[in-house]
């Protein structure tokens, strides 16, 4: 399992959007992949799950990943939420 923090650097936030495509990018993985923001922790590849979080741009989440492509599932996750 991997677990890690991951600062948001999206400029809109996770909004609609850019959650769809976080579920898409977490969905081409077979780990489980959740976030974690204060005592929520809600699965990375639900779509509903993940608008409950309302997160906004440089707000810290915690990102897990457990399952054989858990070190890709958390480089890409990375990516997407650090580069936009």
């Amino acid at each position: 399992m991997i677990k890690k923090p991951i600062i948001i650097n999206l400029a809109t936030g996770l909004e609609a959007r850019p959650v769809a495509q976080l579920v898409q990018v977490a969905s081409q993985f077979d780990s489980d992949i959740h976030v974690e923001v204060g005592k929520k922790k809600v699965n990375a590849k639900s779509i509903m799950g993940m608008m409950t979080l309302g997160l906004d741009a440089g707000e810290e989440i915690i990102v897990s990943a457990n399952g054989e492509d858990e070190a890709e599932a958390m480089a890409s996750i990375e990516k997407y939420l650090g580069n936009m």
